[in-house]
C-alpha cells in the first residue's frame, strides 16, 4: 500500500473517531433545550447521554473481537451503517423513550467503529514510526472533537433545533461508507478470540442494573435501588467467577493482578467520571440558571477543550521521558482542585474567575489520558497489548456514564430549581473525591512494587491459560 493510500485510510478511520467523539460532546449542550421540547426530566436527560455510553461500554470488547474474526472492514462498515441510521432516528424521535432508544442504536454502531479503527490503523501502519505518528493523529482528532462538540452543538441548536446536531453524522457517515468500502482493505486477525456470550450478558446486567439504580433509586424508592445494586454485585462476581475459568474470556481478569493495569482502570472511570460529571452539570448550570445561550455555553467549555488539546502531548512526553507517575499526579490535583473550586460557585460568580476554573479542569483532564492507556498496556506482552488498551478504554465509558449518574441524581434530589446551585455544590465535591482517589492510586500503582506485579502478570500471561488456571 502506497503512503498516499495509507494516509487516506487513516483519515477515512479518523471519520468515524470524529462523529462518535462529537456525539459524546455535542448532546451535552443541547440538553436543556431538548428537555424543554420533550418535556423530560433530570432523569431523563441523564438517560439520554448514558444510553449512549452505556453501550459502548458493554460493547467495545465484543466488537473488536467480532471484527478480528468476521473481517475488521466489514465490521467497520457495518457500525456506519448502524451509527448513521440511529442519527437519523434520533433526529426524528417523537419522545423521550423514542430518543433514549434511538441513542442505544447509535451506540451499537459506534462501538463497532473505534476499536475497530484503531484495529485497521495498526495493521495499515507496520512501521513502528509511521504508526505512532498515526496514532497521534487519531489522539488529535479527540482534541479537536472535544472543541468543536459544545461550539457546533450550541450553534445548531440556537439557529435551527437540537434535532440538527443528530442531522451533521448522516452526511459524513455516508461518505465514511463510501470512502471505507472504496480505498480499505480487508484484513482478519490470524487466530481470533472466541465469542463469549455469558460474559457479554453479565456485562450487561453488571452496567445496566447499577446505573438503573443509580438514575431511578430515588423515584423508584429504596427496595429497587436495593434489588439493582445486589444484582449488579451479584453479576460482577459471576462475571470474575465465569472469566477465569475460560481459556479466552471476554475480559482476562489475570490482567488485574498487575497493580499498574488495575491502577489505570481505576483513575479512568475516576477521571471520566469527572469528566461526565462536569460536562452534565456545566450544561444545566449555564443555560438553565445563568441564562446563556446553547452557543454561549458552549464557547464557554472552550477553555477546558483546548488546554486539553495543548496539555495531552506535553503529558504524552512526560509519560515517555519520566513515566506515568508525574502526570498522574498533576492530573490528581487538578481534578481535585477543579472540584473543589467549582463547589463554591455561585450563579453570580464572574465569568473570568469561571473559566479560569475551566482551565484547571482542562489541564488535569488534558494530564489523565496518556498515561492511563500507557500504564494500562506497561509490561503487558505485545500480544495482549491491544486487548488491555480495549479494557482501559471500556473503563473510560464506564466512569462517563457513572459521573452523569451520580450527578444527575445527587442534582435531581434537590427539587426546585432554586437548589440547583447547593446539589451542584455537592455533586462538584464528589468531582474532588474523583481526583483524590486518581492521585492515590497515581502514587500506589506507579512505584518499583507495582512495576514488579507487571512483570509477574507479564510472565504468566505469556504461559499457557492451562498453567495459569491450574495456579489459580
Amino acid at each position: 500500500m502506497t503512503r498516499r493510500r495509507r494516509i487516506l485510510v487513516l483519515l477515512i478511520c479518523c471519520m468515524s473517531l470524529l462523529i462518535v467523539s462529537l456525539d459524546n460532546t455535542i448532546v451535552n449542550v443541547a440538553l436543556p433545550s431538548l428537555g424543554h421540547d420533550l418535556h423530560a426530566p433530570v432523569s431523563g436527560l441523564q438517560w439520554t447521554v448514558d444510553a449512549y455510553t452505556l453501550t459502548l461500554a458493554s460493547l467495545l470488547m465484543l466488537a473488536g473481537s467480532t471484527a478480528d474474526r468476521v473481517g475488521r472492514r466489514r465490521t467497520f462498515q457495518t457500525g456506519l451503517v448502524i451509527f448513521t441510521a440511529g442519527s437519523l432516528l434520533c433526529s426524528l424521535a417523537p419522545s423521550l423513550g423514542w430518543l433514549v432508544a434511538a441513542r442505544i442504536v447509535q451506540a451499537v454502531g459506534g462501538s463497532m467503529l473505534n476499536p475497530v479503527a484503531m484495529s485497521i490503523i495498526t495493521n495499515t501502519f507496520t512501521d513502528r514510526r509511521e504508526r505512532a505518528q498515526a496514532i497521534g493523529v487519531w489522539g488529535g482528532v479527540v482534541g479537536v472533537s472535544m472543541a468543536l462538540g459544545p461550539v457546533v452543538g450550541g450553534l445548531l441548536t440556537d439557529t435551527v433545533d437540537w434535532r440538527a446536531i443528530f442531522w451533521i453524522n448522516v452526511p459524513i457517515g455516508l461518505l465514511a461508507l463510501f470512502l471505507t468500502w472504496r480505498f480499505v482493505p480487508e484484513s482478519k486477525a490470524p487466530s481470533a478470540r472466541r465469542i463469549d456470550p455469558v460474559g457479554q450478558v453479565l456485562v450487561i446486567v453488571l452496567l445496566g442494573t447499577l446505573t438503573y439504580g443509580i438514575i431511578e433509586g430515588r423515584a423508584a424508592g429504596p427496595a429497587v435501588s436495593a434489588v439493582c445494586f445486589v444484582v449488579a454485585a451479584a453479576a460482577l462476581a459471576a462475571l470474575v467467577v465465569w472469566e477465569l475459568r475460560r481459556p479466552e474470556p471476554l475480559i482476562d481478569m489475570r490482567f488485574f493482578r498487575s497493580a499498574p493495569f488495575s491502577g489505570a482502570a481505576v483513575m479512568a472511570v475516576s477521571g471520566f467520571g469527572g469528566l461526565g460529571a462536569f460536562l452534565f452539570l456545566n450544561t444545566l448550570y449555564l443555560q438553565s440558571h445563568r441564562g446563556l445561550s446553547a452557543l454561549a455555553a458552549g464557547l464557554c467549555t472552550l477553555p477546558v477543550a483546548v488546554t486539553t488539546t495543548i496539555v495531552g502531548p506535553l503529558s504524552g512526553r512526560l509519560v515517555g521521558t519520566r513515566g506515568p507517575r508525574v502526570p498522574s499526579v498533576v492530573a490528581g490535583v487538578c481534578l481535585a482542585a477543579a472540584g473543589a473550586l467549582l463547589s463554591q460557585v455561585t450563579l453570580t460568580t464572574p465569568l473570568p474567575l469561571l473559566l479560569g476554573i475551566y482551565v484547571v479542569f482542562g489541564v488535569g483532564f488534558g494530564m489523565l489520558n496518556p498515561p492511563i492507556t500507557n500504564t494500562a498496556v506497561s509490561g503487558m506482552p505485545l500480544a495482549q497489548a491491544g486487548v488491555a488498551a480495549a479494557v482501559a478504554s471500556t473503563s473510560r465509558q464506564v466512569g462517563q456514564s457513572l459521573g452523569v449518574a451520580i450527578a444527575g441524581s445527587v442534582v435531581s434530589s434537590a427539587g426546585a430549581n432554586a437548589a440547583f446551585v447547593p446539589a451542584a455544590h455537592a455533586a462538584y465535591r464528589v468531582n474532588a473525591l474523583y481526583g483524590l482517589i486518581v492521585l492515590a492510586v497515581a502514587l500506589l500503582t506507579t512505584g518499583r512494587w507495582a512495576r514488579a506485579t507487571a512483570e509477574r502478570t507479564a510472565a504468566r500471561l505469556t504461559e499457557s491459560p492451562q498453567v495459569t488456571l491450574s495456579r489459580g
